[in-house]
């Protein structure tokens, strides 16, 4: 099976990801964890989103295959993206389908002012989720960039308003 964990920032997508796999035989995908090993020490700041889109792309197709080889081992994966566009997830529903694996969209649909404020401590604390700063620059942009689940997607998903 493969589990998309959708969210805004700070919604808490890695902490269920990480409680997800506790009740599930399955692996975290987690793109903040891949762009801050592979990505962010080469980063320059000329550098702007279409940069890191490009990564991800790659690092998404990497992912790809790795999916399919858990899929053969009976291993869901847990996939800790963002997730933030519809064509994005898109893509991931459409390549379970081609591969005739089970898709479960899970969202955490928590208020701006909570994801906010979890944002903040994380910041400061820089607990085990840790992975780089988000500036409230990057806080707003992403409000603006996230599509919220279309009704067809939250068909048989499990949403999470708490």
């Amino acid at each position: 099976m493969i589990h998309l964990i959708v969210g805004n920032t700070g919604a808490g997508k890695t902490t269920y990801a990480r409680e997800l796999k506790k009740k599930t035989n399955g692996i975290i995908f987690s793109i903040d964890a891949w762009n801050n090993t592979l990505f962010l020490p080469d980063k320059k700041e000329t550098d702007g989103l279409d940069w890191f889109l490009e990564r991800i792309e790659r690092a998404e197709t990497l992912m790809q295959q790795l999916i399919l080889q858990l899929h053969e081992s009976r291993v869901d994966a847990i996939l800790d993206l963002g997730l933030s566009k519809i064509n994005h997830r898109e893509k991931f529903r459409q390549f379970a389908i081609a591969h005739d694996i089970e898709c479960k969209l899970h969202f955490l649909d928590i208020p701006k002012e909570v994801r906010k404020e979890r944002v903040l401590q994380r910041n400061t604390e820089k607990g085990d989720t840790f992975e780089f700063e988000v500036t409230e620059e990057n806080f707003e942009f992403m409000e603006t960039w996230f599509e919220r689940p279309t009704d067809d997607e939250l068909l048989e998903s499990v949403w999470i308003n708490h």
